[in-house]
Parts: C-alpha cells; structure tokens; sequence
C-alpha cells in the first residue's frame, strides 16, 4: 500500500497518508475540518530494501552461473568418490575386528584392594 501526500488549500496543512491504492481520495482536512485537500502529484514512493543487504555479487552473469555449477557437480563427485573410498575402508576393518573378537578371553579376577 502506498503513502500519498495530502495539503489543505485552506489551511495549508501538509500530511502523508498511508493507504489502498483503491481508496478514493480524502476530502476533509484532519486540521481545520474543511473540504479543500487536494492529493500531491510526487515521484511516489522510493524502493525499500529490507534484509540484510543487496550487492552486485547477488545478480551474477550467466557465464559465472554456468561455472559456480560445474565446481558444484565436481565437489559432489568428490565427495561420492570418498564416501565409497570410507566405506571399502570401514569393510575391511569390521573383518579384522570379527576375526580377533571370536578369541575368548577368561574376565580378570577382580582384587580386594579397592
């Protein structure tokens, strides 16, 4: 909703408005009660920009969107490749631990010195 600009011809009194593009124009000035205020004409409303900031970085060119995707699929392929690499690795360390795990060993007696 936009913010208009109002002055009474009578009294002079200038005032901003916030409201609906498709309500009608106000008539009655809120200081003197007379029906002389006419709508200003301005250049409207200025952009707002609210977050926490817009920069030239943010609106990047086709050539570099093309290139930030290429680094990205590199990097996923990268990081596949060393998850199976950890997985062929956690394989064959779980085979060495079944095969010195089915040695029984006798529990330690426990001493009376506490």
């Amino acid at each position: 909703m936009p913010t208009y600009d109002y002055r009474c011809n009578a009294c002079s009194h200038e005032f901003e408005l916030f409201q609906s593009m498709s309500d009608s124009v106000k008539k009655k000035c809120p200081e003197c009660g007379k029906l002389a205020l006419e709508r200003l004409i301005g250049t409207g409303a200025a952009v707002v920009f609210k977050g926490s900031g817009f920069y030239e970085t943010d609106y990047r060119s086709d050539s570099y969107k093309k290139g930030a995707e290429a680094d990205k699929k590199k990097a996923e392929t990268a990081k596949a490749e060393s998850k199976s690499d950890s997985k062929s690795e956690s394989k064959s360390d779980t085979k060495k631990k079944d095969s010195g795990s089915s040695k029984e060993s006798k529990p330690k007696a426990k001493s009376g010195k506490d």
